[in-house]
């Protein structure tokens, strides 16, 4: 039976490939990064198909290299709550795995659950409503991001995403939107701007927040690419920053940093990675629920207003802390500080910046 099931589940390692996949890519550098990312996803996603144990899977994943090993976690992930939707008679794996071995990767987890919902999808809303009230958002990160990497050009004609989503589902599904064209693009920064143009402008803040995480965790980009990646960000840049700021926290937790989130925090936020870390865990601690405003996105707003009077300050652009802060959309960036000191949140001295 296992066996059968296994089969039946299968990915090829060549569904990984930019050739299998038809991506673009104008670095080979950047094409062997991202395929390597693929092909880790899908040895964590055979060693937890086996189905041997949460303390064997995990003693296998730990010794992939630290770097690309959040991948591992989330192709098993992935392949772990297919199995409890399968044979649901068993205690749920994705639980034992996030309160044990995959509590420091608990956001690679989530998305992975995103790509078993990509695969397998009945059941969604109720899936969802297991997980964290905070995270569920990144599982439909992660079925964005699957919808992205495997069927993209029906998504860059127009398709907004799948039918059952809806509020900001739409969003959280555009933001792994946002993440896979980073794969499709090679990590090219004008083919990514040109894609992004393509879409409405009111979705264009979500994918770029997407490019920023999968560019400051992923890698394949050196700092040229960066900085012009930054510049054609242009009105965006603050969700391009918050994405980075996003996987210096995801790596900085799960203790597998990398030389690439340095480089992407230092030139899309202009703060070291340990800074970035610390502002996405101080920002967490901030968190509350807001009318119609799931935490999830207060969190990733409190993120952007930082680095606005961050900016501000480098700038030498007076901050006005008694302004009140529209409505979020795009004029959450233009006098957010007063939110941030309503919420004890200490700003940047210009020393620091």
């Amino acid at each position: 039976m296992a066996g059968i099931l296994q089969k039946l589940l299968s990915i090829s390692p060549a569904e990984a490939s930019f050739a299998r996949r038809g991506f673009h890519f104008l670095q080979d550098s950047a094409r062997q990064r991202l395929e390597r990312v693929g092909e880790t996803f899908l040895q964590g996603y055979y060693l937890a198909l086996a189905d041997q144990g949460i303390e064997s899977l995990a003693q296998r994943l730990n010794e992939l290299d630290s770097e690309f090993r959040g991948y591992g976690f989330e192709g098993a992930a992935m392949a772990l709550d297919i199995l409890d939707q399968l044979k649901p008679w068993k205690a749920r794996r994705i639980d034992e795995l996030l309160r044990g071995p995959g509590k420091p990767h608990v956001y690679m987890v989530h998305v992975g659950i995103g790509w078993s919902m990509a695969r397998w999808r009945p059941g969604i809303e109720r899936r969802l409503a297991r997980l964290d009230p905070l995270l569920q958002w990144l599982a439909l990160d992660g079925f964005g991001f699957h919808e992205g990497y495997f069927h993209w050009p029906r998504y860059a004609a127009g398709l907004r995403s799948f039918t059952a989503l809806r509020g900001y589902g739409l969003r959280a599904f555009d933001q792994g939107l946002g993440r896979s064209l980073w794969f499709v693009a090679g990590a090219d920064p004008e083919y990514i701007a040109s894609a992004i143009m393509c879409f409405p402008e009111p979705r264009r803040d979500d994918l770029w927040s997407g490019i920023g995480l999968a560019c400051t965790y992923a890698g394949g980009a050196d700092g040229s690419d960066i900085r012009r990646l930054r510049l054609a960000s242009g009105p965006h840049w603050l969700h391009l920053a918050q994405g980075a700021v996003f996987a210096a926290g995801a790596r900085q937790r799960a203790g597998n940093i990398a030389p690439q989130t340095e480089l992407g925090c230092q030139l899309l936020c202009r703060l070291p990675e340990q800074q970035a870390a610390e502002l996405c865990e101080e920002m967490l601690r901030h968190v509350t629920e807001e009318d119609a405003v799931p935490a999830y996105e207060v969190w990733r707003r409190l993120i952007r207003m930082y680095l606005q009077v961050s900016e501000d300050v480098k700038e030498n652009v007076p901050v006005n802390c008694s302004r009140s802060v529209p409505p979020p959309a795009q004029s959450e960036v233009a006098h957010p500080q007063s939110q941030v000191a309503e919420r004890g949140v200490a700003l940047p001295h210009p020393k620091e910046a």
